[in-house]
């Protein structure tokens, strides 16, 4: 693998500032780290809303969509492009990343997860978009609990992360080789392909996701498979190939929703 971090370590938003240790809350706010997710997983996930959500009738108002930790907000514009007629607003902790969103989208708001919530009522919103963040939380409990307020019962989570047990994981930790997208040190890469840092403390794999989720108050979990966009070019069709079997895929895209009144 050539690049194996995630590209979307926004994961600020899931402690506030109080609450995350001062090495995390330097790493998220450090311009040089990367806060852009591929197009090509982006509008996936966003397909999968768009159907789920139905088209806007007329007369009818739009369906409010929280793209929490939207980093530079590349993700939210490209959904944005699906999602037409939708209310899409943009939701980051770190101040750097909100500034860079503004330029793509037109409604962004800084929020946490934590240390108060987000400043959204409780069951406002339709649908959550949480793209490549979970990897990131030092408390993904708490920051579930959070989700689940904020949508209304029925609502819909869309979720996405990378995969542990991706099927080029299997092979390297059978070789003793650290897995792709895991990381043991916020400075340097160690015992893995790639040179890139993105903070990644917490991996899923497509069992333990579906659990966790369920758990936390979320029904009807679907989850499928989604390519990874740094996978070497010769590799890219058995990525493509793995998706078919979600437990095998580099990436893994969660629909759920929301349970209970």
């Amino acid at each position: 693998m050539t690049r194996p971090a995630a590209p979307r370590p926004s994961g600020a938003l899931g402690t506030g500032p109080t609450a995350l240790p001062t090495g995390l809350r330097d790493f998220y706010e450090n311009p040089a780290v990367p806060v852009a997710s591929g197009a090509a997983r982006s509008r996936r996930q966003a397909r999968l809303l768009a159907r789920a959500l139905g088209p806007v009738r007329s007369g009818a108002p739009p369906a409010t969509v929280l793209d929490l930790g939207c980093g530079d907000g590349f993700a939210a514009a490209t959904a944005a492009e699906v999602l037409a007629g939708h209310r899409l607003i943009g939701v980051d902790w770190s101040q750097d990343a909100l500034r860079r969103a503004k330029s793509r989208i037109p409604s962004v708001v800084r929020g946490e997860l934590t240390d108060g919530g987000l400043p959204f009522a409780t069951g406002s919103a339709d649908a959550v978009l949480f793209s490549e963040v979970i990897e990131h939380l030092v408390d993904p409990d708490a920051a579930l609990d959070e989700l689940r307020r904020v949508l209304r019962p029925g609502g819909h989570l869309m979720l996405s992360t990378p995969n542990l047990a991706a099927w080029y994981n299997r092979g390297l930790l059978l070789a003793g080789v650290q897995p792709v997208f895991s990381e043991v040190s916020l400075r340097h890469v160690h015992g893995r392909p790639g040179s890139q840092v993105v903070g990644h403390l917490r991996l899923y794999t497509a069992r333990a996701l579906r659990g966790f989720l369920t758990a936390s108050g979320f029904e009807a979990v679907r989850i499928t498979g989604a390519p990874y966009h740094d996978v070497p070019r010769p590799l890219r069709p058995l990525d493509r190939a793995a998706c078919h079997v979600p437990s095998l895929a580099s990436i893994l895209l969660a629909h759920a929703r929301r349970s209970g009144p």
